[in-house]
């Protein structure tokens, strides 16, 4: 395999971006250019010297156009080995010249589910030439060099400056990697689409595909590499914000941007904020504004909120960004922020503001994927709620309608908090969160000493635990984790029920005076 100059391309593309530019160069090196449809059209009115395929295979398209690069003269000319005798006496039998330079991007399928395509129109989207004559080309990249970017047309131009007209063995391999990926990617859109629209949960094979959005300067810890794909989901957040400033995205940013994001997207009725460390919250809450939303979501955990992502619900203003500058903040993500607190915000370089446009819709359904050692889980993403409608009273006592206000609050949050997780509530504002022990006794002492050195911190006679609510993510297995939230000082609880021995906990409450519903749901977070 050597680098030999190009003497032929086929060009057919559904991105005409830098096409005219490319397809000049090209002829300029002598280069014979074959192109199809559109691509030839463009090509030739812009005064190019090009060939319609067509006439190179004497074949005519057909079928709408179905039917046009399927043919040996076009197959045989990408999949032909130069330096196989059998291969050169067949080409030359039938008559079939090499090309060595393929520049293929494929029907725009994914752009027309997006656009929310009928199923007609999405199946005249699936490109077959395309992938064939891509697929072609890549498997015999040792002697012809296939482009299915556009940003990839430099690097070839450089590549031929550099080679007297040939494409290095080196980008040659590069680009066929390149080139599979994208058939890859392309089939795997089709795949789930075809899923979809079957109405298939978990289809009998699971195929993935993102694009490289950037790579990071490490992963979780500095000795791990780690980068950042997006895929085709059309959801508001980290995938789709606009960075406005800052220093670039650490993975564990992304993560946590992300857990704030879907958290405060849970509060649709009001201005909303969340503060996450760890893909933990450290302290939630609602308010008339952001500032007092956040103002309360800070005086639930100040210590732990220090370095810690923020995210709101609404667009940020100056009076809230004021009060985020005054400590130390890693990342703030809003749908938008007004210029005033842009500008406060700029004089703090390394915090990174990004927006996204919008808020997601925390009912959406989607599936989320976790890699096992040799496989994967998916499920789908929790987006289960009860209406308060449905809540079972347990005890004798019925909650206030604050308290149920509260609890419906406090369950919400603990949804996105990591198992076992207790959350403590009062007037809208997380006062004490206890997330990931293994015993949920645990998580409920945490969660009330966390509020009393809270307290301790502010001048307080008592933690704010006292006279708030408590939700458990899932049910209380014996009544000592209710003993400790009575003792913490709320006056209500929420929890999933379903224990054996609920009616141990319901007169473990009863005998505290406290009110306690049952949701029949429950939200674990591994």
């Amino acid at each position: 395999m050597t680098d030999r100059p190009v003497s032929r391309a086929l060009l057919s593309v559904s991105d005409k971006t830098g096409l005219v530019e490319f397809g000049r160069f090209l002829s300029g090196k002598g280069v014979e250019l074959l192109s199809t449809g559109g691509t030839f059209k463009a090509l030739r009115d812009a005064g190019v010297a090009v060939r319609e395929v067509a006439d190179y295979t004497g074949f005519p398209e057909m079928m709408d156009g179905r039917v046009k690069t399927l043919h040996p003269k076009v197959h045989g000319g990408l999949l032909g080995l130069r330096d196989h005798p059998e291969h050169q006496a067949a080409m030359k039998e039938h008559n079939i010249g090499a090309i060595d330079l393929l520049v293929v991007n494929l029907y725009p399928f994914e752009a027309t589910v997006k656009k929310g395509a009928d199923f007609a129109t999405c199946i005249e989207n699936i490109d077959i030439g395309g992938p064939a004559m891509i697929r072609s080309g890549a498997k015999n990249h040792g002697f012809v060099a296939v482009v299915v970017d556009p940003n990839d047309y430099a690097a070839v131009t450089a590549d031929m400056e550099a080679n007297k007209g040939a494409v290095s063995a080196d980008l040659k391999k590069r680009l066929a990697a390149k080139a599979y990926a994208r058939t890859g990617a392309y089939d795997a859109a089709i795949s789930q689409w075809f899923a979809g629209q079957l109405g298939e949960t978990f289809p009998e094979r699971l195929v993935l595909a993102g694009e490289r959005a950037e790579i990071l300067r490490y992963g979780e810890n500095p000795h791990q590499q780690a980068a950042f794909y997006r895929n085709a989901e059309v959801r508001p957040g980290v995938a789709t914000a606009k960075q406005v400033q800052g220093k670039s995205l650490s993975y564990n940013n992304l993560n946590d941007t992300d857990a704030a994001f879907e958290l405060v997207a849970e509060f649709t009725d009001g201005p909303a904020v969340a503060i996450i460390k760890h893909a933990n919250p450290c302290g939630v809450a609602v308010g008339a504004s952001l500032s007092e939303a956040y103002a309360k979501a800070l005086a639930c955990d100040p210590v732990s909120a220090f370095g810690g992502i923020i995210a709101v619900n609404r667009t940020l203003d100056a009076a809230t960004a004021k009060l985020i500058a005054e400590i130390f903040t890693e990342v703030i993500v809003a749908p938008d922020a007004d210029a005033d607190a842009q500008a406060i915000l700029a004089a703090k370089k390394n915090l990174r503001l990004l927006l996204t446009g919008a808020m997601p819709d925390p009912q959406a359904a989607a599936m989320t994927v976790k890699s096992l050692a040799g496989g994967y889980l998916l499920q789908n993403r929790d987006n289960g709620r009860v209406a308060s409608s449905d809540y079972k009273v347990a005890t004798r006592r019925q909650p206030s309608a604050q308290e149920l206000a509260d609890m419906k609050f406090a369950f919400t949050v603990a949804k996105h908090v990591k198992s076992n997780t207790i959350v403590y509530v009062k007037n809208g504002a997380t006062v004490g969160i206890g997330a990931g022990q293994m015993s949920r006794v645990d998580s409920a002492r945490i969660a009330y000493r966390k509020a009393q050195d809270a307290a301790a911190a502010a001048g307080l006679s008592e933690p704010a635990t006292k006279g708030s609510v408590a939700a458990s993510d899932a049910f209380f297995p014996f009544a000592d984790g209710l003993e400790v939230v009575a003792e913490a000082g709320a006056t209500a609880v929420i929890q999933p029920g379903g224990s054996m021995r609920d009616q141990e906990v319901i007169d473990a409450a009863d005998k505290a005076g406290l009110a306690m519903v049952f949701t029949g749901m429950r939200h674990f977070r591994h």
